[in-house]
């Protein structure tokens, strides 16, 4: 996706591409280390689930995520990694 470029639905991109108020639906995890993909799998960050961009710290990292009817701080990094469909 390049830099820019206005996100619609359908569109494929990373999870630390969305802005506030922006829902996806999470497509794959692709992650080096086993055992932070673990983890992110383990909160609920699986094939299929639904996620709300619901804040940005003011220096744009953590990330504040809302899915499965809860919400969770992310950091930008692991976010790059988190393939998403925009819904």
């Amino acid at each position: 996706m390049q830099k820019g470029k206005l996100l619609k639905k359908g569109d494929r991109t990373f999870l630390s591409n969305l802005k506030i108020g922006q829902k996806a639906k999470v497509i794959g995890v692709n992650l080096d280390k086993p055992e932070v993909r673990r983890h992110l799998l383990d909160m609920g960050i699986t094939r299929g689930t639904e996620i709300l961009i619901k804040k940005v710290a003011p220096m744009g990292d953590p990330v504040d995520i809302e899915l499965r009817g809860y919400e969770l701080c992310i950091r930008k990094e692991e976010m790059k990694n988190i393939d998403v469909e925009i819904i």
